[in-house]
């Protein structure tokens, strides 16, 4: 095999970086730098071309004779080890008397990724300089990369618009004081309860003597009794629970999945002893209670969502009569005989 280098072969490697020089047995001798990058840490000068490229189209036999019977036609070729990425070429084939581009009888073959540059540029760390200043897969890199850009330019608008959204659904769901559910939040969870049909217990939850700490210490004390309540009525609930603040001292608890009067019960007891416990403001003591009415839905034949808030507000009323700092479940006996609503 020799070992002759052609003064062609500086001129191919600035014009066709992808090119390789075939001796007469087909063997390369000499190949551009871009696609000895390609090539990087395998055999190439000195392989026979065949045996690390495969001619797909057209259809020769795989020697030396069939390659330049190629001369001037297009070739469809993919590379047989590794990321086997297809490529096109063409093949000038060197005569078989004196010496002109190359090696007498070779071939000169100069190669391109077509439509697959994008992944070969992925997968052989290539880059513009790879390419010659006049190709327009340059041109095409510089798109890509525009684009690639402006996605994630986008995608990271969009992170931060859905971040937005999210953030300001949650503030329209939110009590701004307290941190729980608003009224609007709580409409949203017992319509699709009612939707889904389960079953859900709803507690009306009413602050006794509140209207005392705002009158003797102030609003700011009334809104820290009020912060502090949360905390505790949260710490008595479950994660999938709701707790909303849907008026001043009012709170509505809609407990899923619970349908036994035993827990409901359990569950409004614990609340009302929590909350009787002093909340300290300024080195004062601010006592408050609560008072509870609740309802189940399985106890209704066909729950209807007003229906059950008036019946819950009607149980609520009936604690406060009965003295406050206790719970009611609500009983169609309540109807009969409703007590009067008091105020605080």
């Amino acid at each position: 095999m020799s070992d002759e280098t052609y003064p062609s072969y500086d001129l191919l490697d600035v014009l066709c970086p992808m090119h390789a020089v075939l001796n007469a047995s087909g063997h390369v001798v000499h190949a551009g730098p871009t696609l000895q990058k390609v090539f990087a840490g395998k055999p190439l000068i000195g392989e026979r071309f065949l045996e690390i490229a495969e001619l797909r189209r057209p259809h020769v036999a795989e020697t030396m004779a069939g390659l330049r019977g190629c001369h001037g036609a297009r070739l469809h070729l993919r590379l047989r080890d590794g990321v086997r990425t297809g490529m096109k070429g063409v093949l000038i084939a060197l005569p078989q008397g004196a010496a002109s581009l190359g090696p007498p009888g070779g071939a000169i073959i100069n190669l391109s990724f077509g439509i697959s540059v994008v992944d070969a540029v992925r997968d052989f760390g290539l880059n513009a300089g790879d390419f010659p200043a006049t190709d327009l897969t340059i041109e095409m890199l510089y798109l890509i990369e525009a684009k690639s850009a402006a996605m994630e330019a986008s995608r990271k608008l969009n992170l931060r618009l859905q971040g937005a959204r999210i953030a300001a659904e949650e503030q329209a769901y939110t009590d701004t004081l307290t941190g729980l559910k608003n009224r609007r939040a709580m409409d949203h969870v017992l319509e699709r309860l009612m939707q889904t049909e389960q079953d859900f217990a709803l507690m009306h939850l009413d602050l006794d003597y509140f209207k005392q700490v705002n009158d003797t210490l102030g609003h700011a004390a009334g809104d820290q009794v009020l912060q502090n309540v949360a905390r505790r009525i949260l710490a008595q609930t479950r994660a999938d629970d709701l707790v909303a603040r849907t008026g001043g001292d009012e709170f509505v608890l809609i407990l899923a999945g619970v349908t036994a009067r035993a827990r409901l019960s359990e569950i409004a007891t614990r609340l009302i002893l929590c909350l009787e416990e002093p909340v300290m403001y300024n080195g004062q003591e601010c006592r408050v209670s609560g008072s509870i009415g609740a309802t189940l839905s399985c106890a209704y034949e066909t729950p209807d969502l007003a229906r059950m808030m008036e019946d819950s507000d009607l149980a609520l009323y009936a604690a406060k009569a009965r003295g406050r700092a206790c719970h009611v479940l609500y009983d169609p006996a309540l109807r009969a005989d409703p007590p009067l609503h008091g105020t605080d």
